[in-house]
């Protein structure tokens, strides 16, 4: 079920109450303990300067103006879901989910350049077919069923994780590109720049909410929200990450008026929660819901949380413990509404660890450097901090299929 949008102008404060308030319904504890041990931990301390900047956003693409870049970005950032899909990408493909998504549009971009039409304009977005995305992606959407009749003959049917995934890719292109275009806007950049224009128009403390809730209200694929328990849950990973990217890509060029996005929430998907639970942070021990308590098993044992907060292995330990070859196994299959709740409860996670470094907490004058961690920063440090050690890439996040959102 979708909730009422929330009241114009209060979209980013509403994503931070909502979140709060599930978290603290679910009894889902944070604590002030567990959030020092992470921050002091020689993890966070060694890695975090070097990873928080590992944003995933270089292209080895030459874009011919700043507007086919900024549309690139924004039809990138509209598909950056698939997180439930990893494991069969890994198998098919040898890349997890952010890869997989990366290099189809970049294959939608490099086909449009050599002449093949526009397939990242409304009019292309809006007859992209199940087989045109498969093709793309390189995957294979059949999968081989005993034939009913014949003993030892296999057919090959349309089915499967990766079909599935395929349909909400080409269903999420369709719609938008079909909403884009009744709307009268060429591709999904030239929308997303004006939404900056009119965000630009307002106090700058007002414009990052004007931008959001206009990419919210337009694009389904950005209306990440859901009532659980009753109440609210707004989380709009998608449309923050994009606005975060549009900062990370442009935001020294004149051209576009960016909102400010050090206090932007976090964009919530598998990992960060997933990951926040491993090293301690979320603490579902006390949940009310006891599924809720027993998704991680042994994840919340001082031993195991402490070896993760230590320093990494050292190179050649790590060389032999390293995963990167094998395909990762998928974590614990969640419903809609726990995926939200464990979401919800990192976006809230987060807030709290920001508040703590700038003051709440009583930090060293050696750690003062972490008074200026910004939100978009810790988010990206989980992200990339959880490919970036072979222990952590082990550690397993749960999982949501069916969902377009992350």
């Amino acid at each position: 079920m979708e909730p009422d949008f929330p009241s114009s102008g209060t979209f980013v404060s509403s994503i931070k109450e909502s979140c709060r308030i599930a978290t603290v319904a679910a009894h889902i504890k944070v604590e002030d303990a567990a959030i020092r041990r992470l921050l002091e931990s020689p993890s966070f301390q060694s890695s975090f300067h070097r990873v928080s900047g590992s944003h995933g956003l270089a292209f080895p693409l030459k874009f011919p103006s700043l507007l086919s870049e900024l549309n690139f970005l924004s039809v990138l950032s509209l598909l950056n879901f698939a997180s439930g899909y990893r494991v069969p990408l890994h198998e098919q493909t040898g890349r997890g989910a952010w890869d997989n998504i990366r290099a189809f549009t970049f294959s939608l971009y490099l086909s449009s350049a050599t002449g093949q039409g526009d397939l990242l304009s409304a009019k292309g977005m809006k007859t992209m077919s199940e087989q045109q995305v498969a093709q793309h992606m390189g995957v294979t959407i059949h999968v081989e069923r005993p034939h009913e009749k014949i003993p030892g003959l296999t057919v090959g049917e349309l089915g499967g994780p990766i079909y599935e995934l395929v349909k909400l890719i080409s269903s999420t292109l369709i719609e938008t590109g079909q909403i884009l275009e009744a709307s009268g806007y060429s591709d999904l950049g030239s929308f997303v720049l004006e939404s900056l224009k009119e965000g630009a128009k307002a106090d700058p403390s007002a414009s990052l909410g004007i931008v959001l809730e206009r990419l919210v209200r337009a694009i389904p694929a950005f209306r990440d929200m859901a009532v659980v328990n009753g109440k609210p849950v707004y989380c709009f990973k998608k449309a923050l990450f994009l606005i975060h990217a549009v900062k990370i890509r442009f935001g020294s060029s004149p051209s576009f008026h960016i909102p400010n996005t050090a206090q932007a929430p976090v964009f919530t998907d598998n990992v960060l929660p997933s990951l926040l639970v491993h090293l301690g942070v979320l603490d579902l021990s006390g949940a009310t819901s006891h599924e809720l308590r027993d998704l991680f098993p042994g994840a919340e044992s001082e031993d195991r949380i402490n070896t993760l907060l230590a320093l990494p292995l050292e190179a050649s330990q790590a060389v032999a413990q390293d995963t990167k070859k094998t395909p990762p196994k998928d974590g614990p299959v969640l419903t809609t509404e726990q995926a939200y709740l464990l979401r919800a409860a990192a976006v809230h996670a987060c807030e709290r660890i920001v508040q703590y470094a700038r003051g709440d907490g009583q930090l060293s004058k050696e750690q003062a450097w972490l008074k200026d961690i910004t939100l978009p920063e810790l988010d990206i440090w989980l992200w990339a901090v959880a490919k970036d050690r072979p222990d952590y890439r082990k550690l397993e996040r749960f999982v949501l299929r069916g969902t377009v959102f992350f």
